[in-house]
């Protein structure tokens, strides 16, 4: 594979990258199977007080699954990148960011960073739109190499 001859330039700041149309499927999905478990619990005449709060329990329990899953997102700003993945939250320095990674077959982007570990960064993801993600992984890399390390102007 040939390398592009010019790097792309780097979006404006602050940006978020995310999987939207993943998100956009998790939180309809949620919102209706929420809607679905409530009215079968109202609905069902047989039922104690009891059981449909548990019906009603589930489906708060299911929705706020698909709800985390929709949470990863990236956000690149003036200072550095916030990764927010599913349970977790982590700021960094620009500098901290030797490497953007998306190989093919991987999940998500990986970070390489200085401290020697790699960071997943699940808010970029080719699952369900590729091309987003790989356009949102060079945008990314283009930001990283522009205002980290690597960069030949700082």
């Amino acid at each position: 594979m040939t390398e592009p001859a010019a790097q792309p330039a780097p979006p404006a700041l602050p940006v978020t990258f995310r999987p939207t149309r993943t998100r956009a499927v998790l939180l309809s999905v949620g919102l209706a199977m929420f809607a679905t478990i409530t009215a079968v619990a109202f609905l069902l005449e047989t039922l104690s007080a009891g059981e449909r709060i548990s019906f009603v329990f589930t489906a708060v329990l299911l929705t706020s699954v698909l709800v985390l899953l929709s949470r990863p997102k990236v956000v690149a700003d003036e200072d550095g990148v916030t990764v927010v993945n599913l349970t977790s939250t982590r700021r960094l320095e620009w500098a901290q960011i030797l490497r953007v990674n998306l190989r093919p077959g991987d999940p998500w982007v990986f970070l390489d960073l200085s401290d020697g570990t790699s960071l997943p960064a699940l808010g970029i993801q080719p699952g369900v739109a590729r091309a987003q993600a790989v356009g949102d992984a060079r945008a990314l890399r283009a930001l990283a190499e522009a205002r980290g390390t690597g960069a030949t102007d700082h």
